[in-house]
């Protein structure tokens, strides 16, 4: 395998450790500046240069894409997809884990526990959102913060409110999250490749410190994790569109609470924590996936005219509860289903057998017209006719 890490870090231990794993391993693999490739759109085909010249064939990418080039790091990941060179972290996985409020609002839609969170603009609507999340203390996140920069906790409704108006006023957006108490100032980094945790630490805060990162001085030790946990931490690295991703979870008192998903996990502390070639893990899972690179499915299945992709969702009242898939008739309209999402779980390429339930998800393939027929109107209320106002026409000033 011709594997390149995209890294401006080549000194640091994470690209050092996922070289020296794929050498060990008998691959050809380099470090290439992630700001040293020029995407080269001019051709009948997508094309990359770097440093002047056209690149040469690779198998595989693996992103080390740092929060300050975020937009044009994850154009050059965008470039080799649509290159069809194999990369376990997308550039939309990259941008959606990027951007904590993006990542929590898609987390939330498919039932991943996490902290009680609020995201305001207005002033007027700080103190509301406080309370919605569970009152004070609360802690306050920039959205774009790392390594627990940007992580403050408020003792006080009028703390926060106070940080959250300076933040404001330089431009920063903030999340105002609930307070987990009884985390005990400790969370947990599961480190997901493909489909399983192949390493979980559980880290510590320093003192009154409520940070538990390494970087903020907290201690770590290796920990084995339920099945509940490893679950949490799988899912949400597949549903940012991440298969090399650190999870960051609190221990709730109801289970998982999912904090971050991280595209760009540090390495030393868990291997240190855990003494396991995780950076092995990854190099191994990217040499038996490299036939098979990850594709944009609506970009690719829209591209024919009157066929796309769209999900149905059955309502409690709908003709097709009940019903198996062979007896909705699905495929007769030129239908296809993907998947079938069934609360927490996912049924892939779902047989003409399965029996449709209330709740259920399907993601589908096929004529839009006959999808959109599927889909029942929305009930409207009817408008009540208002009297006449007093002066019709307002005059003029």
């Amino acid at each position: 395998m011709k594997l390149a890490i995209l890294s401006r870090a080549p000194r640091a231990y994470s690209t050092q450790r996922l070289r020296a794993a794929a050498q060990q391993r008998g691959h050809d693999v380099k470090v290439l500046n992630t700001l040293r490739f020029a995407i080269d759109l001019s051709g009948e085909l997508p094309d990359l240069q770097y440093r002047g010249r056209q690149l040469s064939d690779y198998d595989a990418i693996l992103p080390r894409i740092g929060a300050s080039i975020t937009y044009f790091g994850t154009a050059v990941v965008r470039q080799f997809e649509q290159m069809d060179v194999y990369t376990p972290n997308t550039a939309n996985g990259i941008s959606n884990a990027r951007d904590k409020l993006r990542a929590n609002q898609i987390l939330s839609r498919h039932n991943i526990g996490m902290p009680a969170t609020a995201f305001v603009r207005n002033r007027a609507d700080v103190r509301p959102a406080i309370e919605q999340v569970g009152g004070a203390p609360v802690v306050i996140k920039l959205l774009e913060g790392t390594q627990g920069i940007g992580v403050i906790l408020a003792p006080e409704v009028k703390v926060a409110e106070a940080i959250i108006e300076t933040l404001h006023s330089t431009n920063q957006n903030v999340l105002i999250q609930r307070f987990v108490a009884e985390s005990r100032g400790r969370d947990i980094r599961a480190l997901v490749v493909g489909d399983r945790v192949v390493a979980a630490m559980r880290r510590t805060a320093r003192g009154d410190e409520f940070r538990s990162n390494v970087h903020r001085g907290g201690s770590v030790e290796p920990v084995e994790l339920s099945a509940e946990f490893r679950e949490a931490a799988v899912r949400s690295a597949q549903i940012m569109g991440l298969r090399v991703a650190g999870v960051d979870m609190l221990e709730g008192a109801d289970g998982p609470l999912v904090m971050e998903v991280n595209s760009s996990p540090g390495l030393q502390g868990i291997e240190a924590a855990t003494q396991l070639d995780v950076a092995g893990a990854i190099i191994d899972h990217i040499a038996g996936q490299v036939a098979f690179p990850e594709i944009d499915v609506r970009q690719r299945l829209s591209v024919s005219t009157g066929y796309g992709v769209a999900e149905l969702v059955m309502h409690g009242n709908g003709d097709l509860v009940g019903k198996t898939l062979g007896e909705a008739g699905l495929w007769e309209r030129d239908i296809t289903v993907l998947t079938l999402h069934r609360g927490t779980a996912v049924i892939p390429n779902p047989r003409k057998g399965v029996q449709l339930e209330a709740g259920d998800r399907m993601l589908c393939f096929g004529k839009l017209e006959e999808m959109r027929s599927m889909i029942p109107e929305r009930r409207r209320r009817r408008a009540r006719v208002r009297k006449l106002p007093a002066e019709p026409i307002p005059a003029e000033e």
